[in-house]
């Protein structure tokens, strides 16, 4: 195996493959598919529009990706198989759609005006019926994973709906101290965005007849994939410009929010600390919080946590049988740590 040694992605494989080409075909309608059911699944006009706004397949498709190519991974190294099972693709579509549902409520929450480089959905319609349109498409969701008929798979797909609320009432607090402060984020955003990814692949596995070790292999995988790509997305809101990211930077900040930048930018700057718990309210915190950020190694030092969590997340894709969908998993790391937006 060869491996390169870069500024961006530290050691990680060096492949060719693009991911997302190898498996274009199983992947081309999964917006397509998860509109179709959330159209089929209502007779009103005005919740078919607000349920499927964020489906117009801008996305990065990360999650249903993810799902996919830990799914034919698996089954390559159970089975030899390349072909990838209804149930596991249905997974793929609910991964999106909790995500989304998560997306449509975060806009309510938050007062968003702009996602995915247009206006959100809190933006264009009352707060009561985007709210409701997030309940419905947990709902479908729900009503898909009833119909694949795995009590192991319910219970662990369950799982990350009750993460993804707990790391939503976990962002709306804070800690005193700076070691619990940094424990308290990291344990949030597992929560909020790694969980669902984590079990989306813990659950393709287990669809595949995977065992209890394989299917922790899958869920491994996922959950460091999920905080790398989180730490990144934390450290991309400091240097991306709106343009860029399809969203106003420094959101997090203006949300009262410290995110691993901060939190690493506070042990050279402690005037940090009276910012967090004060949530940047003050007229000059915002900007002030950013210079220094800027001034500190924060930003150093979340890429580094970040590249740490896709070298581990190598670690357990380099265990499964070699393919050319275990070959992507390796180069989703590198994808993960080098991207822009």
């Amino acid at each position: 195996m060869r491996y390169k040694h870069t500024q961006h992605s530290g050691l990680l494989p060096d492949y060719r493959i693009d991911p997302y080409k190898l498996i274009e075909a199983d992947l081309k309608d999964v917006y397509e598919d998860i509109r179709k059911e959330l159209v089929s699944n209502t007779q009103n006009e005005e919740l078919r529009t607000i349920a499927t706004y964020y489906f117009g397949g801008q996305g990065k498709a990360l999650r249903p990706m993810v799902a996919i190519l830990v799914a034919k991974a698996i089954n390559y190294h159970k089975d030899k198989s390349s072909v990838l099972l209804a149930p596991q693709r249905q997974v793929a579509m609910i991964s999106e759609m909790i995500h989304s549902a998560s997306l449509v409520h975060d806009d309510v929450i938050d007062q968003s005006d702009f996602r995915r480089g247009k206006p959100s959905i809190n933006a264009l319609w009352n707060q009561k019926k985007v709210t409701m349109a997030g309940d419905y498409i947990l709902a479908v969701a729900s009503m898909m994973i009833a119909r694949l008929h795995n009590d192991d798979v319910t219970l662990t797909l369950s799982q990350v709906v009750t993460d993804l609320v707990q790391g939503e009432f976990m962002q709306l607090g804070s800690k005193e101290t700076e070691n619990e402060r940094f424990a308290h984020y990291l344990t949030k955003t597992y929560r909020k965005t790694a969980s669902l990814i984590a079990n989306s692949a813990k659950s393709v596995a287990m669809l595949g007849g995977a065992d209890e070790n394989l299917a922790e292999v899958a869920f491994q995988y996922g959950r460091n994939i999920g905080l790398a790509f989180q730490l990144v997305d934390d450290l991309l809101d400091f240097v991306s410009s709106s343009d860029t990211m399809g969203k106003p930077t420094a959101a997090d900040l203006r949300l009262g929010l410290a995110t691993a930048p901060v939190l690493f930018a506070c042990k050279h700057y402690p005037e940090l600390n009276p910012m967090i718990l004060r949530r940047f309210q003050e007229p000059d915190d915002v900007d002030r919080a950013f210079q220094l950020v800027h001034k500190s190694q924060g930003l150093e030092q979340t890429k580094f946590l970040a590249q740490k969590h896709c070298i581990e997340a190598v670690r357990f894709a380099q265990s499964l049988t070699e393919s050319p969908y275990q070959q992507s998993l390796l180069v989703v790391s590198d994808l993960v740590i080098n991207r822009i937006k």
